[in-house]
Order: C-alpha cells, then structure tokens, then sequence
C-alpha cells in the first residue's frame, strides 16, 4: 500500500501539464531504489518467481520515464548519462543501443559521447564493426578531433589482437577454419596504420604524434607502426622541443629493455648512471639544435625529475645534483631561465646548502625580472633566511623598480622581518610609510597589521589613539574594527560606549552589506553588563532600512533565531 501510494503520488506529478524535471528524477530514483531493494529480498529470502510481473514491469516503466524526460529536455546531457548508465547496470543491451542511436542524433556534436557508445560496441558487445562504423561516422562531425583518431586507432588495434588470440587458439586446437581466414594485413595492424596516416594529415602537432605512440606501444606486434610513426616524428617536428624530449628519454627505456640477470646493486647503479649519460647526450644536442626556453624547460624537468628519484647510491645522487646544476647555469648563461625555474633553482641551491650561489642567483634573476614581485620576495627571503646585512637595501632597491601597484607582498614581508630584527621606532616608521606607497586597496591590510603591532607592543592607549588617526583616511576593511572590537574586548574594564563607537564606525562603512555586524550588535547591547537593550528596537529599525535586496530576509530569519537563543 505505502509503495502503491508513493507511486501514485509520484505519477501525478508526471501528469500535470506544466512539467518539471526534478518531477522526472525523483519518479526514477524512488522506482531505481525499489528494484534495489527487492533484489536485496529476493537474495536474502532466496526467492527468485515472477520476475516479469514485478522487475521487468518496473525496468519498462523506468526506460519509458527516462524516454518522457530525455524527450523534453533534449539538451540535458546528463539526464541520457544517467538513462545509459541504468541500462548498463540492469544489462539492457537492446534498449541500451536505442538510447545510444538517438542520444547521437541529437547530440552529435560531442566527441565524447561517439567515444563511449563505440567503446561499448567493441568492449561489451564485441562488435568491432559496429564501433568502427560509430568512429566513421564521428569522424564525418570532427573531422580534426585528436582525441576520437586516438580512440579509432587503439580499437582497429584491439581489434587486430582479438583476431590474433582468436588465430592461436584455433591453430592450438588444430581445427579446420574452412574457407574462414584471417588476413594478415589486419593481424599486423595495417587498418590502425591507414587511421594513424589519414589523422597525421588532418592533425598537426607533436602531442597528437606522442599520444599515438604511446597507445602503439601497448601491442606487442605494432614495432613497424612504431618505427614509422617515429620516423613521421622526427621528419616533420625536429624543432620542437617535444619531440627532442621524448627522444632522449627514450634513452632510458631502451636500456632498461635490456635482460639484468644476476647483477649487482653496483652494477645496475652504473648503468643508470650511463643511460642517463646517453640522455643528457641527447639533450644537449637537442639546445644546440633548439636554442629555446622551452627546450631547456624540458632538459631541466628531466634533470630535476631524475635528481628526486629514490637511490640508496649517494654517489648517483651527487652526479645528479651537479648534473641539474650544471644544467641550470648553462641556461642562465644563454638567457634562456624561465621565472619558475630560477625558483626552482633556487631552492635546490638552499636544500643543498650552497646559500653563496643561492644570493647570486637570486641577484641574477632579479636583474632578468625586475618588475616581478615574485622573484623580489623569493631574493628577499633567500637574503633573509641567510641573516645577510643587505636585507634592507634589498628592500629599498625592490620597492624602486618595482610599480607601486601589487607591493603589497614586499611590504608585508619587509614589516614582518623588521618586527623580529629592528627597533620599535624604525618598525613605527615602516608601517608609517608603508601606508602612503601602497595603493589604497592595499593599505587596507597594512592598517590591520599596523593596529595589530601597536597593540602587542605598544599597549592600548597607544593602539586606541592609532585607530582614531587611521579612521581619518578611507578605504578600510571590516577586519580592521573587529580589530579593535576584539582589543576592546580583551581589557578588563571593557566599555559599551567604546564598543558602541567602533560599531558605529564599521556600521558606517559596511552596514548596508553585512548582516552579521548588525546582530553583532545587537547581541553586543544585549550581554554586555553596561549595555542598554532598549537600543535593540532602533538598531533593528535601521537594519532594515540601511540593509540591500535579499539581506533584509536574512536578517529578519537570523535575527528571529537570536531571539529565540538559536544563534
């Protein structure tokens, strides 16, 4: 009776005239759940009679929900995601294959979608020549798609291997195939190398290249397409620094192919150590052939990648620390060190305590990048956690080349490293300065750390004489009165009268956009001992009319949860 009710329930809603497709989802998940929920009693009660009646009705009527909804909203990608995956789970096949058909229909446009409804063709029907006729016709919408010519090729590739198990095991069995044969040329792949040649001229760029090789290579019998996919690499793309970068990692993969029975741990040391040689020989080729960033980039990553690597052998770690290092200096001596990897750089001068270059470097990148916060603050902290004595001209020099606009990080840290180094009068007077060279949007934070300073090392008088010469200069941001509310808070004769004029101050500014300081306040005159709670009618009165657009609903609801002590 309660799922009878439910479903009617449910039906009538998929009835009315205006529909809505939350409707729609939650008639589907309620029947999803029931079919789970008699297969859990049917395995637990061992029952297994009247199947049709009971699970194939409910399966109809879901497929025919899914139908209504995927009719009305066309465009919902994800309501047909949801439709196959159902069918998938229930194993309808044959209704799977409609909602694929028409799904592609309406959306032909996107290319993942042929994907999946090709991969399960050939991996859950075992219809190759359904998926390839799928890929076809794909490829008739996004003729220079990359990634569907990759997925076309690895299935005319899967398929070549299936027929290739399919041939041993009948030549195993010794039986008669008849007038049955299979072509060699299939076997061999040569449907894959008629994809891979028509992509290759549609297609240009090295990723598309590498992304085919990498898919070839998982066949065993595909060392010919290999070799001339290779070969296309080279002839077409020899001045791009990815196809260099591959070739010379593939240094590493060549040795390590090579049979190591009964070697010692010195010995494969060794030649790690010698493969690595045969890559950097490769690289090193590679920027003289292409002298760009980029190359570089790439030499570097592969250097720094093998200098992480896990070894046990301090002697292979050290040749891979002065091999990066070498790397690093050769391309600042070109010009050719991007920001990133002279950050990169300079940690690892840092981790590997060479703090004397790690300054250099610093000083040079710099010079490269002058008008660059980033590369400012990474020399600052270089200089700083080194203790040097040009911290400070550092500081003054940064701060000249570069535009007053986002220094806000320089100042930051230069008040920050002042407070634990200099004196008080000298960190008053950075604070002081700082709050006329930042833009005014950044002087907001400064304002904060100045009266948080003040406070910690000045006391509060000092602080509270502060804040009022602050609150003479907009702009100011909300953290900067709850601040001073909070230091206000912390002292024992806490007064309402000075709470009541921070409140005032920060009402001023953000009362028509902030909610909570409103309640706040309110609670504030509620609970502190000198406060008045007849003032709470007239700052609710304002609230209501300083407070903007749906605000003033939130208010009201937050507001009526105080009252009731829910908040």
């Amino acid at each position: 009776r309660a799922v009878l009710r439910k479903a009617s329930a449910l039906e009538y809603k998929i009835q009315r005239r205006a529909l809505r497709k939350e409707d729609f989802i939650n008639y589907i998940q309620y029947e999803v759940n029931l079919l789970e929920l008699i297969k859990k009693r049917r395995a637990h009660t061992g029952y297994s009679f009247k199947k049709d009646e009971i699970e194939h009705s409910i399966l109809h009527r879901v497929h025919s929900l899914f139908n209504r909804a995927t009719g009305k909203w066309k465009d919902d990608v994800q309501l047909w995601l949801s439709h196959v995956a159902f069918c998938k789970q229930w194993n309808a096949k044959h209704q799977l294959s409609k909602v694929f058909s028409t799904m592609l229909a309406i959306h032909s446009n996107k290319p993942a979608l042929w994907i999946m409804a090709a991969k399960w063709e050939m991996e859950t029907r075992l219809s190759s020549e359904s998926a390839r006729h799928l890929f076809l016709r794909a490829l008739r919408f996004h003729p220079e798609c990359p990634k569907l010519y990759q997925e076309y090729f690895r299935m005319e590739l899967m398929h070549a291997e299936k027929q290739r198990k399919e041939k041993k095991e009948f030549e195993q069995a010794k039986m008669d195939l008849g007038e049955f044969n299979y072509s060699e040329e299939i076997l061999n792949g040569e449907m894959a190398r008629i994809v891979y040649r028509d992509a290759s001229q549609k297609i240009k760029g090295v990723e598309f290249q590498l992304a085919v090789l990498s898919i070839a290579k998982l066949f065993d019998f595909t060392q010919d397409l290999q070799k001339e996919i290779l070969e296309s690499l080279q002839a077409r793309y020899a001045d791009d620094p990815l196809t260099w970068d591959y070739m010379a990692r593939r240094e590493l993969e060549l040795g390590s192919l090579q049979p190591t029975e009964n070697t010692t741990k010195q010995k494969k040391v060794s030649e790690m150590a010698q493969n690595e040689e045969r890559c950097c020989a490769v690289f090193d080729e590679a920027v003289r052939a292409v002298p760009t960033e980029d190359m570089w980039k790439c030499y570097i990553t592969f250097c720094l990648e093998r200098y992480n690597r896990k070894t046990n052998s301090k002697e292979l770690k050290q040749k891979r620390l002065e091999r990066t290092l070498s790397v690093f200096s050769k391309a600042h001596e070109s010009s050719l060190l991007s920001e990133v990897l002279y950050k990169q750089w300079l940690q690892l001068l840092l981790d590997s305590n060479l703090s004397e270059k790690a300054v250099e470097v610093a000083e040079a990148a710099t010079k490269n990048f002058g008008q660059s916060v980033e590369t400012w603050q990474m020399r600052l902290q270089v200089l700083i956690q080194l203790k040097s004595d040009d911290v400070t001209q550092c500081f003054e020099e940064a701060i000249k080349h570069v535009k007053s606009k986002g220094t806000l990080p320089l100042w930051t840290l230069w008040v920050e490293w002042s407070e634990g180094t200099n004196s008080k009068e000298d960190t008053e007077a950075l604070y002081q300065r700082s709050l006329h060279a930042t833009t005014p949007a950044e002087s907001v934070t400064m304002k904060k750390m100045y009266l948080d300073w003040t406070y910690r090392n000045c006391g509060y008088k000092k602080v509270k004489g502060l804040f009022t010469s602050l609150c003479e200069n907009r702009p100011f941001s909300l953290d900067f009165f709850m601040k001073m509310i909070q230091i206000e808070k912390e002292q024992e004769s806490c007064k309402m009268l000075h709470l009541r004029e921070y409140y005032e101050r920060a009402l001023r500014e953000f009362g028509s956009t902030n909610t909570d300081l409103w309640l706040d306040y309110i609670n504030e005159e509620l609970s502190h001992p000198q406060g008045k709670p007849e003032n709470c009618g007239s700052i609710h009165w304002r609230a209501m009319k300083m407070l903007q657009g749906d605000l003033v609903e939130d208010f009201v609801s937050k507001y009526t949860l105080l009252q009731t002590g829910h908040l």
